[in-house]
This record gives structure tokens, sequence and C-alpha cells, in this order.
């Protein structure tokens, strides 16, 4: 069975139908490793967006992916890592 993937991609389009973007941020440049904070992403944006993506791909994430310091990078992969567990426990 094939794992569903969370890309950047989606990050993006999750980011901007839930919370926007500051008109200073380039979400389509190297955000990968910046901080949701320096993207202009506080706390309620992220929970909104935590929970988009739990309903959109299934899975729960734990408040570490959301909490501070978090990046687009470590949220893809907590993410990636939901959706194999989740995949794993199908087969």
């Amino acid at each position: 069975m094939e794992t569903r993937q969370f890309t950047l991609d989606d990050l993006r389009r999750i980011l901007l139908e839930s919370a926007g973007v500051d008109e200073a941020v380039d979400l389509d440049g190297d955000i990968l490793d910046l901080g949701f904070d320096a993207l202009g992403y506080e706390s309620l944006a992220l929970l909104e967006t935590g929970g988009r993506i739990e309903r959109e791909y299934g899975v729960t994430l734990d408040d570490d992916s959301l909490t501070d310091g978090a990046t687009p990078r470590s949220l893809i992969e907590a993410v990636n890592a939901r959706l194999a567990e989740a995949a794993e426990a199908a087969a």
C-alpha cells in the first residue's frame, strides 16, 4: 500500500487557506527551516492549520508539532510520520 505524502506545497496551500499570508513573507521562497513565527504565524493560526491538516489527512498531531520553534520542515516530517503509522496500522 502506498503511503500518502504531505508536501511543502500541501502546507503552503493549507497555510494560505486557514491563516492567509503576511505581505512581507514569500511562501514560495526557501521557508523549510524558518520558524513559523518568522513567517508571521502565531499560535492561533498554527492551531487552525494543525486542525485543518488533521481533518484533511486523518492524522492526529501532538502539541510539539505546532509549538514554539516549529518549522515547516518539522511539521511536514511529523505529518508524514503519522501518515506512515496509519498506513502500517491499516496493512
